[in-house]
């Protein structure tokens, strides 16, 4: 039986309809391939495609050039990073993790961090979507940022 690759359609446009259905699938070395083909990434050296939308959970495939930086930031909900390809720096307030393809790394809610490619890179995000009051407790721990 091959799964559905998206749910039928509802109210909501077909792209959300298709991020937020049941089941998913995707080849991520034709979405990595996709990504990098786009004027985006030639022009700025990175980009991003959420691939999975729900209520409390994302999914998003990201690739970046060598060189190219994800300046500081934080989630409010907990992540995982899975490297594809290539090699990323991680600044995180205790020091820098280097993870290569293959590698994986997660990361709790609010913690400050900076993603930098060392060599032409492509990423799996996974997000734990946050309760509103976890998304409040972030951004005071951000300055309101």
């Amino acid at each position: 039986m091959t799964p559905k690759k998206h749910a039928a359609a509802s109210s909501k446009s077909p792209r959300a309809a298709e991020l937020s259905g049941p089941v998913h699938q995707v080849d991520l070395r034709d979405e990595v391939q996709e990504l990098r083909r786009d004027t985006n990434y030639r022009r700025v050296g990175r980009n991003s495609k959420t691939l999975v939308k729900h209520e409390d959970f994302r999914a998003v495939l990201t690739v970046l050039r060598k060189g190219a930086r994800l300046e500081e930031h934080r989630a409010a909900g907990r992540l995982s990073i899975q490297v594809l390809s290539g090699g990323l720096s991680i600044q995180l307030p205790e020091g820098v993790r280097t993870l290569m393809a293959g590698q994986w790394l997660a990361l709790d809610r609010c913690l400050v961090h900076d993603v930098a490619a060392s060599r032409d890179s492509a990423f799996l995000l996974t997000l734990s979507w946050p309760s509103e009051d976890n998304v409040q407790t972030c951004r005071a721990h951000q300055g309101g940022r």
